[in-house]
């Protein structure tokens, strides 16, 4: 049994059963996972979303509610441990004045970023129009956060970047895990917690013979023809959304979702967002409670044992309401990436937690993001309906370093562009710094290193070019600018396993403090990451409530 869904094909035909294996023997794992996950449509159990209480003690405190804090939750609350998670974000459970909980892509307002008074919009303009526009300051969902030479986007709320991601959930190849996460048995990954991951998040492949005839999907067709015509592998991924319901937006039947473009400001029915899963579980427990706008500024040991915690409780605004300490037993730094490594850094570096090694902070990547676009021939149009949720990609890794997911541009017109993420085998890595003169922690990326990215993405796109006679789009990025290289998507690292931490994610110098989420991870993992956030984030639990708890 085919054990990825990256594996190449030259023919545009996928049996059902290569699928279902792509996935990583997602229906084999129901077991491991306790159950497949909740279907899309189905009800919900709420969250306990009551705000912690000044002085409260905790015996886990989880900073964080995207993938690693998820399962880390869920994993403790059936073993018995009570457990309260830290989300900075809204819960996300209340309608806008439109009675829908999330904005809608093309029409970006309140809801749509954390804490701007402009948008700041992955694609800047359109056909030589600027695309961003004045909106009032609130909490939203998308954080696009500056950095000096990039700016990371990441999801603000309960359920973290599986609110604002394109639900591309992809297995890295077993061959290629060595680069990733080079202190992790393979085996282990690959016949348990990769599955068990897969089947926790819900991820099913589109059925290919619906694919090949939806309208929505014709910029995904033309993608497979111009990347097959130059000699490249078109390969399918799995994905969380529900298909069923999508086949249901194509016949009109129901409320558009995918089909209404929504998907970097959250999705409002189809995708299985954690709040679906993984929190939908954890939530079902009874023993899980959750904090939102809720923002931890300081972790120290407490003189009772455990750890003090210092949590600011906010507005909406962002305006500090009151400031609460509490004390946990043990606290698992899962705020992301950028989260946790910011927070660790400025723990270490101001003495609240000063027996941190000298590897927090360091080992961050960017996974080698780089978006472009191409400007086809009238005889190629992508179509004026395209699903949000992308299906498939083109895999130059092995020969040129790329692996070019084919993205949709969902604007609601016929554009004849062809539209892509590429994630590239960068070998750049920053790190995060304490700025004591300004109070506030640098990143040391720089935007020259993004060259690397490009020139890999290249060996994709000018062959492409080439044989089609085609350009590239010169309208999305800023005036005459190719190269989508001022951001990411993907931030890793920040607190490598076995550096920062042991191999399963205990940070050194401190017992009871772990960190579970993509900060563990060094850079890169050669495919969308969340699917690898999460199989790690099951191993390390595992470990962790048997050998700690």
């Amino acid at each position: 049994m085919s054990e990825h869904p990256l594996s190449a094909r030259g023919d545009h035909r996928v049996s059902r059963r290569r699928f279902l294996a792509g996935t990583g023997s997602v229906l084999g794992a129901a077991a491991l996972a306790g159950t497949i996950a909740t279907p899309a449509r189905a009800e919900v159990p709420g969250l306990n979303c009551t705000p912690i209480p000044d002085g409260s003690q905790v015996r886990a405190l989880v900073i964080g509610t995207g993938y690693g804090g998820s399962v880390a939750a869920l994993r403790l609350a059936r073993a018995g441990v009570d457990v309260h998670m830290i989300e900075m974000g809204m819960a996300w459970d209340a309608p806008g004045p439109d009675g829908k909980i999330f904005a809608n892509t093309t029409k970006p307002d309140y809801r749509s970023f954390w804490l701007r008074t402009r948008t700041k919009q992955p694609l800047s303009q359109f056909l030589g129009f600027p695309l961003d526009k004045d909106v009032p300051v609130h909490t939203g969902i998308l954080d696009a956060e500056d950095f000096a030479g990039i700016t990371v986007y990441q999801g603000r709320g309960v359920g973290g970047g599986s609110l604002v991601n394109g639900g591309m959930a992809v297995t890295p190849l077993r061959e290629r895990f060595p680069e990733i996460l080079p202190t992790v048995d393979p085996a282990e990954m690959y016949s348990t917690y990769y599955p068990r991951a897969n089947a926790g998040l819900g991820v099913t492949s589109v059925d290919v013979d619906w694919w090949e005839n939806a309208d929505c999907y014709q910029y995904a067709r033309v993608g497979r023809k111009h990347a097959q015509r130059s000699g490249f592998p078109f390969v399918f991924v799995p994905n969380v959304y529900d298909w069923d319901y999508m086949k249901q937006e194509a016949a009109g039947s129901v409320q558009k979702s995918a089909l209404a473009g929504e998907v970097i400001y959250g999705n409002n029915v189809g995708k299985k967002s954690l709040q679906k899963t993984y929190l939908a579980r954890a939530a079902a427990t009874g023993r899980v409670s959750v904090s939102p706008l809720h923002r931890v500024t300081s972790v120290s040991p407490a003189a009772a044992g455990g750890y003090t915690v210092v949590i600011d409780q906010i507005d909406t605004t962002g305006a500090v309401l009151v400031t609460k300490t509490v004390r946990a037993d043990r606290v698992f730094f899962a705020a992301g990436s950028v989260g946790t490594g910011k927070l660790l850094t400025r723990l270490k570096a101001t003495g609240a937690l000063p027996a941190l090694n000298d590897q927090i902070g360091k080992g961050w990547g960017d996974n080698g993001n780089v978006m472009c676009g191409r400007a086809n021939h009238m005889w190629d149009p992508t179509g004026s309906l395209q699903s949000s949720m992308p299906t498939a990609g083109i895999d130059n890794w092995d020969a040129g370093g790329a692996f070019a997911e084919v993205a949709p541009l969902p604007t609601g017109i016929e554009t004849y562009a062809s539209f892509y993420l590429s994630i590239t085998r960068t070998p750049r890595r920053a790190e995060f710094s304490w700025n004591p003169a300004t109070g506030t922690v640098d990143l040391s990326w720089d935007r020259a290193w993004k060259q690397t990215s490009i020139d890999m993405a290249r060996s994709i796109f000018d062959r492409i070019n080439s044989k089609e006679g085609t350009i590239y789009r010169t309208d999305l990025f800023g005036a005459y600018k190719i190269w989508g290289d001022h951001l990411t998507y993907h931030p890793l690292g920040g607190a490598v396993l076995g550096r920062a931490t042991d191999n399963y994610g205990r940070l050194h110098g401190y017992s009871g403090l772990y960190a579970i989420d993509g900060s563990l991870i060094p850079g890169n993992t050669s495919v969308n990451p969340f699917v690898t956030i999460t199989a790690l984030a099951e191993r390390n639990i595992e470990r962790i409530v048997a050998e700690d708890f």
